[in-house]
């Protein structure tokens, strides 16, 4: 975790479900980087400042570097908004500002290939997200994109099956998006892909929906594979 307001959220609902124990490293907090701990899935959740600035955040450069350690060793690992950025540029991606910001509740669209790894039990398509990003990425080499929307064309990559990257929040419940709101308020700006306070607050239908998607990725992610990465269908974003 980066800051206080921005948890596991519904993560923390399924892992009990599931028998799992979590252990929280705070970086906000000054907790160090676990590098010999085993686990069986690394969590990297989200925050507001950027990858990029390690002038500002000179522990950012660690923990990129730890990611980096991470994914080379085998670990699966789910990242989520920064998460995923940090990902990106453990995977040495171009990690950039956008040409604006997305924040509220937008359509998303999920590529099919994101249907050969049966991740979802329907075909993908397109469903409403809560997004809170100015940043995006560059997809990194060999892995595969797997959603978009009409502001952000790189929203999410899968890298060898076990390395999710997810640029919108499924994990968020109705008190999580409120902490976001009363700690971001400052982001929410006007603009095309930006909706008000009240939108944001008054949107709750597509929460529930939203963590059960996520519970299947969770499951699919903590499956033990041994499989051949398919070749993925690259799909086009409207």
């Amino acid at each position: 975790m980066h800051v206080p307001f921005e948890g596991p959220g519904h993560i923390a609902a399924w892992a009990k479900k599931k028998g799992y124990s979590m252990r929280y490293v705070k970086i906000y907090e000054n907790d160090p980087l676990p590098e010999d701990e085993v686990f069986d899935l690394l969590l990297i959740m989200g925050g507001p400042m950027n990858v990029y600035d390690y002038h500002i955040h000179p522990w950012m450069e660690d923990e990129v570097d730890w990611v980096r350690r991470k994914i080379e060793d085998g670990s699966k690992i789910l990242g989520i908004c920064l998460g995923a950025q940090i990902i990106a540029a453990a995977m040495d991606a171009e990690v950039l500002p956008g040409n604006h910001s997305e924040i509220g509740w937008h359509p998303l669209q999920f590529l099919p290939a994101l249907g050969l790894f049966r991740i979802w039990k329907e075909h993908p398509g397109t469903r409403t997200v809560f997004h809170w990003h100015g940043d995006t990425f560059e997809i990194p080499e060999k892995a595969i994109r797997i959603a978009g929307s009409q502001a952000f064309p790189h929203q999410g990559f899968i890298y060898d099956e076990r390395v999710l990257a997810l640029q919108f929040h499924l994990e968020v419940t109705k008190e999580a998006v409120k902490g976001m709101v009363e700690n971001c308020r400052d982001d929410i700006v006007p603009g095309a892909h930006v909706q008000t306070e009240k939108e944001i607050l008054l949107t709750t239908k597509h929460i529930e929906g939203n963590n059960l998607l996520l519970e299947e990725i969770l499951d699919w992610i903590s499956l033990e594979r041994n499989t051949e990465n398919p070749k993925p269908d690259k799909g086009n974003i409207e």
